[in-house]
């Protein structure tokens, strides 16, 4: 079964999607809670560079939609990060 593609019409998020989708099968693969966190601060750069898009358009739904997405990746990414640190106090 084929893989539905984005329905965000950008140049900048379609060529970020795939580093995105990369970064969070490395996520979903990666055994260990560190190993996953590691991978998530990676995701979070992707998803801020997008977040601070220069040609972001208020009006556009393109725009809305993939700061929308990229909103929901960072917050996930963050609580990965944040897991880590509570593996410390773990024992």
């Amino acid at each position: 079964m084929a893989e539905p593609k984005p329905e965000i019409n950008c140049p900048i998020f379609l060529k970020r999607e795939w580093t995105i989708k990369e970064l969070t099968r490395d996520i979903n693969g990666a055994k260990a809670v560190t190993e996953k966190a590691e991978r998530a601060e990676h995701l979070k750069n992707e998803v801020e560079r997008l977040l601070s898009c220069e040609k972001y358009d208020e009006k556009n739904e393109d725009c809305k939609n993939c700061r929308t997405i990229s909103t929901l990746r960072k917050q996930t990414a963050e609580l990965l990060i944040k897991a880590r640190g509570l593996g410390k106090f773990q024992r």
